[in-house]
């Protein structure tokens, strides 16, 4: 085993490099399992302190680490000072725990959560000592193995990836390691452990597979509960604030809210939700163990929790009387009642945030989200009455449709807003976040054209002239970053020359503003012969899409019907409040209720889309 920093090295790192608590391993209830005959290094293609925010990595972390024939360590991506540190000292990446290097381990794990990573999961390769490209690993070499949202399309990283995951992680990665451990002590070589792979429900090898399977062959895994040995109760505790510092506990898993442009909603059904009370004792024992201050609800729409009401009045009897505060992401107008406010207002106050989307009712009818305007200012009235002094509004631009109208609406919703947080003193503040529109694999948009940067700008320019200044604060993402992720979200085979031309050119960090540069990929995808044009066009409905093979969940029937009821305005309801939509996810089997009267929701009109 490597042993750990030098008291020199250390001394060196604290004054070579921003932040080296990125880079120690003395967190508190850091496990450190350093015995197992299979090692498995879970990667987060990202820094420390967005991996050590991720819920998914540390779920499998924990999931590993509890089978007795497996270890598993963590490895972030370095930032660019620590990088070059490590280079002219010829170290590589090493497990955060154990310091074995990363080329020791027999599994590189990657979480892909969005595209803006892929020149990052190629930097640590290289710092591993890993050849890049899958055809180049020898026998002795680690299997490098991909999971997480953007598996569902692997075709931009099937050239460097020997595997991908496709769904739930938490048995797949069992399975997965178990093939591995049993082809590593009979000496198989490597074609064959592939082979195996391929064996296995929802395991995607593209070396196996071949350049063209079969629709849908490879179907996504889905948990069908999430049992309490899944999650951590002593959660590991990192040496520097990360980006959510926070305990987090997913109540909820899957969403059937339905809108249309959102991946999340339709390659994670079908709704499974936690007990109460395995919540509340998970929030106990795990603010006990970490000392954290809040405790944040995760899940696509926390509003959709059944028993939102009793949970949030539990845990404020749980936890009241150590001053720790409970957040309440992705919520609903309409669902924040007064009864939730009141409860969750008179621990600690976080911030609240609201996404309509779209501004005029016609346009989040065509996205399938169905906000009232009144219900919104009723909610944002509800917040600012019960003390709340910031909230954040969610706004799309360039939707299929969308036209300077719609635009205008995003600015009359926020004047709204911000007339009412007017009214509650000077302190109330509203933030405005814009994103720009990306049509992503698996959803009704999937076919839809996205809008170039210039005219996002344009429209971005026209919203910040015309809001008043003040109260109103407008975020907005970047929209050649958005650009650089519509051409690797429904790109194919033909964009891994891309990626590795625009690694070798610098590219690094991509989805961070101090280091995205579009000129190094302009330049890669010209260079390659990629026309961003023709990749942000429109796809016709009858041409083969890159990821066909994949069932990530919805049918494709599913999807061409909400796209037609997307150009017609007609809204398809939550399978959730009435009828099956038959949308080939659970084949029509009992779905957990939707919140009840009361309960987490009031009545059906209150309960819209999120």
């Amino acid at each position: 085993m490597v042993t750990k920093f030098s008291d020199a090295t250390i001394s060196e790192l604290l004054q070579c490099v921003r932040k080296p608590g990125r880079y120690f391993d003395n967190e508190v209830n850091f496990p450190r399992k350093v015995e197992g005959r299979l090692k498995f290094l879970i990667c987060f293609p990202d820094l420390y302190e967005i991996g050590m925010s991720h819920l998914g990595i540390r779920i499998l972390y924990h999931v590993l680490n509890s089978h007795e024939d497996f270890m598993a360590d963590l490895a972030f991506a370095p930032w660019e000072d620590m990088a070059a540190f490590m280079k002219a000292r010829n170290m590589p990446l090493l497990g955060l725990g154990t310091r074995l290097p990363a080329g020791e381990f027999d599994v590189l794990g990657f979480s892909l959560q969005h595209e803006l990573q892929y020149t990052n999961v190629l930097a640590m390769l290289d710092l591993a000592g890993v050849p890049l490209e899958s055809s180049e690993r020898a026998d002795g070499d680690p299997v490098v193995i991909a999971g997480g949202p953007s598996a569902a399309n692997p075709a931009p990283m099937a050239a460097f990836v020997d595997a991908f995951a496709v769904g739930d992680g938490e048995t797949v990665s069992l399975e997965i390691s178990s093939a591995l451990l049993g082809a590593k002590e009979a000496g198989l070589p490597r074609r064959r452990i592939l082979e195996n792979l391929a064996e296995i429900e929802g395991v995607y090898v593209p070396a196996v597979h071949g350049l063209e399977p079969p629709p849908a062959s490879i179907v996504r895994r889905v948990e069908a509960e999430l049992k309490d040995e899944y999650f951590p109760t002593e959660p590991i505790v990192p040496l520097i604030p990360i980006t959510h510092d926070r305990l987090s506990i997913e109540i909820m898993r899957g969403c059937t809210r339905g809108c249309r442009f959102c991946s999340a909603g339709m390659t994670t059904r079908p709704v499974r939700q936690r007990s109460v009370e395995s919540i509340v004792a998970h929030a106990e024992r795990g603010i006990a163990a970490s000392g954290w201050e809040e405790v944040s609800l995760v899940s696509l729409s926390t509003s959709d929790y059944s028993d939102l009401n009793v949970l949030v009045a539990r845990l404020a009897e749980t936890l009241g009387g150590r001053h720790v505060s409970i957040s309440l992401p992705s919520m609903r107008p309409g669902t924040f009642t007064e009864e939730i406010a009141e409860i969750v207002g008179g621990i600690k106050k976080t911030g609240l945030t609201f996404a309509p989307e779209a501004g005029s009712p016609a346009l989040r009818r065509a996205i399938n989200k169905d906000i009232d305007e009144g219900e919104l200012y009723s909610t944002v009235e509800t917040a600012f009455r019960n003390g709340w002094e910031s909230m954040k509004l969610y706004f799309m631009l360039g939707l299929p449709g969308e036209e300077m109208g719609d635009v205008e609406a995003i600015m009359r919703i926020a004047k709204g807003v911000e007339t009412i947080c007017r009214g509650y003193g000077r302190r109330r503040r509203v933030t405005l976040s814009l994103s720009p529109f990306v049509p992503r694999p698996h959803t009704p948009f999937q076919w839809e054209a996205q809008e170039g940067a210039e005219g996002v700008l344009s429209k971005l320019a026209m919203i910040k002239k015309k809001l008043p200044e003040g109260r109103i604060k407008i975020k907005w993402r970047d929209p050649w970053v958005s650009v650089l992720e519509g051409v690797l979200a429904r790109g194919g085979r033909e964009l891994a020359a891309c990626i590795l031309a625009a690694y070798k050119s610098g590219a690094r960090f991509d989805g961070w503003t101090d280091s995205f540069d579009f000129d190094l990929w302009k330049g890669a995808l010209s260079r390659c012969g990629i026309d961003v044009g023709g990749q942000l066009a429109a796809r016709p409905r009858n041409a083969p899409l890159p990821w066909d093979h994949i069932h990530a969940g919805v049918s494709r029937g599913f999807l061409e019907s909400e796209s037609d009821k997307a150009a017609s305005g007609e809204l398809t309801p939550d399978c959730r409040e009435g009828e099956c939509t038959d949308c080939g996810a659970c084949g029509g089997q009992p779905r957990p209720g939707p919140p009840a009267a009361g309960r987490g929701g009031g009545d059906r009109s209150a309960r819209r889309p999120a």
